[in-house]
């Protein structure tokens, strides 16, 4: 009988580590149809957002949370907080389908729970959506500051990812400056839009695609020395920025890549665990994403520990020593850089440091 096809199974076969709990959610009246993946709560509650997506079918959707979740395990204990993984999704179009009656039930669902997850933003969700959601349950965290909360998570997200390209580059040209150097940014919703205005700043080219035409309209009139492209992936930059859906690092564009690191926002990168070692051979540095992305989830553990925006900035920054770190370490080991950073958050999981 495979293995594969049930919950249990797909839970093995992301990490030794199985999923300590999977919750299907359902609301007639309100038609919500929800999943919450609790993957480990070793180091403390289960903290990811919810992710609203129009999933082809339930099991696009189970495929996702299990991977988000597993994800959000190795990004907290990564960045050092006391936080366990978790992620939800709700299956629906995010233009069209929401309402107070949807978040509300979701949010009852998540009560259910009883803070063993704590739900924030992610795809589809916004600050309005979270506090609609505060109302009915208090696990939710990324509120905006008019509800309590820290507001949107995308500017420390695009912070950390920032200082984590930063030590990418480091290791690769012996600079952390990005002056001069080219980046194609893939995706400029929130983050992406947040990771062009640093990138500018600090004097790096910047050249961005997008599935959304709006969002491509809205980054000319904000940055218009940004140049537009159909795709960056293949594109002759020095640093490619995935910041859209995952699963775009395959053995194909592994091929086909041409710049010399790899950094960004977006989730679940590499399509299967074998694409870093394709990348190595060809001499490219990828920056794990669980260890990059994670500004946005240091500030809602900041919310959560009620500590200052500043202390959280100085916090975010510092994923730049934490990336210089891991590198080092991998290259200290002869083992590609993913492999360094979990290893260093399985040693946080087991309790060795």
């Amino acid at each position: 009988m495979p293995t594969t096809l049930g919950v249990f199974g797909r839970s093995r076969e992301l990490s030794s580590r199985s999923h300590e709990q999977v919750v299907f959610c359902e609301d007639e009246k309100s038609g919500l149809k929800a999943i919450i993946a609790i993957h480990s709560t070793a180091l403390g509650p289960a903290l990811g957002g919810c992710r609203m997506y129009p999933y082809a079918d339930e099991f696009e959707a189970l495929e996702d949370v299990l991977r988000l979740s597993w994800g959000m395990t190795y990004k907290a204990a990564a960045a050092g907080v006391n936080l366990g993984g978790g992620k939800s999704v709700i299956i629906g179009d995010p233009a069209s389908d929401k309402s107070e009656a949807l978040f509300a039930a979701f949010a009852r669902y998540v009560n259910t729970l009883g803070g063993r997850y704590v739900t924030a933003g992610d795809v589809g969700t916004n600050t309005d959506d979270l506090d609609i959601m505060g109302k009915y349950t208090q696990h939710v965290t990324g509120r905006s500051t008019a509800a309590g909360g820290s507001g949107d998570s995308a500017r420390l997200t695009a912070l950390g990812v920032f200082n984590a390209m930063r030590a990418g580059a480091e290791s690769v040209w012996g600079t952390a400056s990005l002056a001069g150097r080219t980046v194609g940014v893939e995706g400029v919703g929130k983050v992406g839009g947040e990771l062009i205005a640093l990138l500018l700043a600090d004097g790096a080219e910047v050249c961005a695609t997008d599935v959304t035409d709006a969002a491509l309209h809205r980054i000319s009139a904000n940055h218009p020395s940004v140049h537009l492209l159909g795709s960056v992936v293949d594109a002759p930059v020095d640093i490619y920025a995935p910041c859209a859906l995952g699963a775009t690092l395959t053995p194909t564009s592994a091929e086909a890549i041409e710049a010399r690191l790899i950094c960004g926002a977006a989730n679940n990168q590499l399509a299967n665990p074998g694409v870093e070692q394709l990348l190595r051979r060809r001499d490219i540095t990828w920056v794990p994403d669980f260890v990059a992305n994670a500004g946005g989830l240091m500030q809602v553990d900041g919310e959560l520990r009620g500590a200052d925006r500043a202390t959280v900035e100085g916090d975010v920054t510092r994923i730049f020593d934490r990336c210089r770190d891991i590198i080092s370490a991998a290259h200290d080991a002869g083992i590609g850089i993913g492999a360094a950073a979990s290893r260093f958050a399985e040693l946080r999981l087991d309790g060795t440091i």
